[in-house]
């Protein structure tokens, strides 16, 4: 729903109308240089546009250069974007020479899909939009004529292939990809972000920097945690933990696989079950690996009888699970087949819920301020038309997030009808270094798992009553959250996630064992060191300390080792010079406290 509303007013806006615009005048560029293509959709979509083609051959960059700049004398031409509707009979004589637009009017002809190729519940009246040389079959909107479209301030990207109405077995078209905006330092801004992008890809730096890999021995979408990435991924968990404990979480471990009762209970088996791997038999009873913790969590739960004044419960576990991803959608660290997951799942009386929701919704800002992430915005999803549970209940919970919200000052939108049918929930996104938005914490309630494991605790009536139960995961998963990590701070993590913090640096042979003794020096304050002992010039190793992106290189020469310092130089590029040693532990402890 909330994607639906972004949609409408992205439609609705002049950029939308730029870019549909711009599709057009690179389709006719196209078909200006190849007169016999076979035309098929062009949509304006999130970042900019695209167009698929037929053509006689495949495409160039030099192709791309010459329709480009064919473009820009259409648009330098202010040719007037004119709308005619017509009748299929009318629209298939003008496309007589083109499947793929007969294929679409047929479509329309028949109802239920609309000039792209997209579901839609009504037959929609069939248009065309005409401008110089070129028409298509076409829904609208458009500006009023190609020079509404800034020349400076457009480019084509890419191109790639694309199935025709993505199905595998219908033809390979070539899909032309570009971008436009409504002036020129846009543009510019974009493709700065990017190429930062590309700087920062996980999968880029995750082998640069030695952190991770994926083997296809091993199996896609399944982690090799290396060394330095699993340091890292320790520091995180251990953090995690301290954190939890100090907020009142217990912690608890569960299997990694269940009966299958334990999956047709839950209703896993009933509405996930394409997302789970195949059962495993052991003694004639099926078992599966788990693709969710909290059935679980709930069974810790029923194991006691459990009083009103138990609760609130909060159960935390960094628990593995497997979900069933196609290969085609797997990405590095953010989309993979096996993660583990930050979960957590309270239990509370309805007095105390609202309570509960404030107290999840600070330990989440907390959590995310804590790894760098200032700027954060929630989305509230509410009840969907196909619901489980009491309306009452549902109409409480959805107050008292929005309420928390609100309390805590938080940006957010209402994604109306969106929540999950088990239960209303938050989302909060977080921007990276460069504007990204990524989702990470959630906060969702769950009016479906307790009826079906019937949870239950004695009130002060005496009498079972039923708990709120909340899931909760702060980072996602430690994979996905890591790969967000990677990319927000390009690799150069703060001095306490680094996973050395400290390069030290011999000058000459002569030095290496002075440099021995400061690192077990620094080892014994708890500082991640490492001894560069090759035979390399000293710029060569500050160089190659640089590139892995260590906070602090300390180079050391006769002139250290008979002062008993070292020469402190900076990731950021600061020279602050020899230093003794104790002054450098507590630089570095100070920095390390303050998470910089």
């Amino acid at each position: 729903m909330m994607a639906a509303k972004h949609n409408a007013e992205y439609e609705a806006s002049e950029l939308y109308k730029i870019r549909h615009s711009a599709a057009h005048v690179m389709a006719e560029a196209v078909l200006e240089k190849f007169p016999n293509g076979k035309v098929a959709i062009g949509p304006a979509i999130a970042d900019g546009f695209y167009y698929d083609f037929d053509l006689p051959r495949t495409l160039t960059p030099e192709d791309l250069d010459e329709i480009e700049n064919r473009m820009k004398e259409i648009i330098k031409g202010k040719f007037d974007f004119t709308r005619k509707a017509v009748t299929a009979a009318e629209a298939k004589s003008v496309f007589a020479d083109q499947p793929y637009k007969l294929e679409l009017i047929e479509g329309l002809e028949k109802g239920g899909l609309d000039e792209d190729g997209n579901p839609t519940d009504e037959k929609p009246e069939i248009s065309l939009y005409y401008q110089n040389n070129f028409v298509d079959l076409c829904r609208g909107p458009h500006v009023a004529n190609t020079g509404e479209i800034n020349p400076k301030a457009i480019k084509l990207m890419n191109v790639s292939g694309a199935y025709w109405r993505g199905d595998e077995k219908r033809p390979m078209l070539q899909r032309i990809y570009g971008t436009a905006f409504e002036k020129p330092e846009e543009l510019k801004e974009y493709l700065w972000k990017l190429e930062e992008a590309k700087k920062r890809d996980h999968r880029k730096l995750g082998k640069e920097l030695d952190l991770f890999s994926i083997s296809e021995e091993v199996g896609q979408g399944l982690i090799l945690w290396h060394p330095k990435g699993a340091k890292i991924r320790k520091l995180i968990e251990n953090f995690w933990s301290e954190e939890h404990e100090k907020w009142g979480y217990d912690f608890v471990f569960t299997p990694h696989i269940g009966k299958s009762q334990l999956w047709e209970t839950s209703g896993h088996l009933g509405f996930y079950n394409e997302n789970m791997y195949s059962p495993i038999d052991i003694e004639g009873t099926k078992y599966y690996i788990k693709p969710m913790n909290c059935p679980f969590h709930l069974y810790i739960y029923k194991s006691n009888t459990r009083s009103y004044r138990d609760l609130p419960i909060r159960y935390a576990e960094e628990g593995t699970v497997y979900r069933y991803e196609r290969s085609g959608v797997l990405h590095g660290l953010t989309r993979v087949r096996g993660f583990t997951q930050d979960d957590a799942h309270h239990f509370c009386r309805p007095d105390q819920m609202p309570g509960e929701i404030d107290f999840t919704v600070e330990f989440s800002l907390h959590m995310l301020h804590s790894f760098g992430f200032q700027q954060i915005q929630a989305y509230l999803s509410t009840k969907p038309e196909k619901s489980v549970g009491d309306p009452e209940r549902w109409a409480a919970a959805e107050a008292a997030l929005e309420a928390s919200l609100k309390r805590h000052n938080l940006p957010y939108e209402v994604d109306a009808g969106g929540g999950a049918f088990y239960g209303p929930k938050i989302d909060f996104k977080v921007n990276d270094a460069i504007g990204r938005e990524w989702q990470l914490s959630t906060i969702q309630f769950d009016f479906n798992e307790p009826e079906r494991f019937d949870i239950n605790y004695i009130g002060e009536d005496g009498q079972p009553n039923r708990p709120y139960m909340i899931h909760r995961a702060l980072l996602g998963s430690l994979e996905r959250f890591f790969g967000v990590l990677i990319e927000h701070y390009g690799g150069a993590f703060p001095s306490w996630l680094a996973p050395i913090q400290a390069e030290l640096i011999p000058i000459a042979d002569r030095h290496v064992d002075y440099a021995n003794e400061v690192a077990a020096q620094l080892k014994r304050e708890g500082i991640r060191v490492h001894v560069d002992s090759r035979s390399d010039r000293m710029n060569a190793k500050i160089r190659d300390a640089q590139k892995q992106k260590v906070p602090y290189m300390l180079v050391i020469g006769d002139k250290e080792m008979e002062n008993g310092e070292v020469a402190l130089r900076k990731r950021s590029g600061e020279n602050p010079g020899p230093m003794k040693i104790n002054e450098f532990v507590a630089l570095c402890k100070d920095e390390v406290a303050r998470k910089i």
